[in-house]
């Protein structure tokens, strides 16, 4: 099921910058995952780089600190809103 936000965009909303830290997040965590994955690749294939692997511990350290602030600001109260059921016809 894709991420969607249903309703009108506040970006007042608690909730709604929630979901907005939640999707940088992932677009984080995928640019990580593609650009060390393709980084690591091309040093297996053609010349060793020594710094790779701190490069790859920082950057890890750094989508680590970007989650917790993500959890950090979650909003406070309950279940997220869910969208009214249809009437019954």
């Amino acid at each position: 099921m894709p991420i969607r936000w249903y309703g009108p965009a506040d970006p007042t909303d608690p909730t709604y910058r929630h979901f907005a830290r939640i999707v940088n997040l992932t677009l984080h965590a995928m640019t990580f995952a593609a650009v060390n994955s393709g980084l690591w690749f091309v040093q297996e294939m053609r010349h060793p780089w020594p710094h790779l692997a701190w490069l790859t511990l920082g950057w890890c350290a750094a989508l680590l600190l970007h989650g917790s602030v993500v959890v950090a600001l979650r909003p406070a109260g309950g279940s997220p809103p869910t969208t009214p059921a249809p009437p019954a016809p």
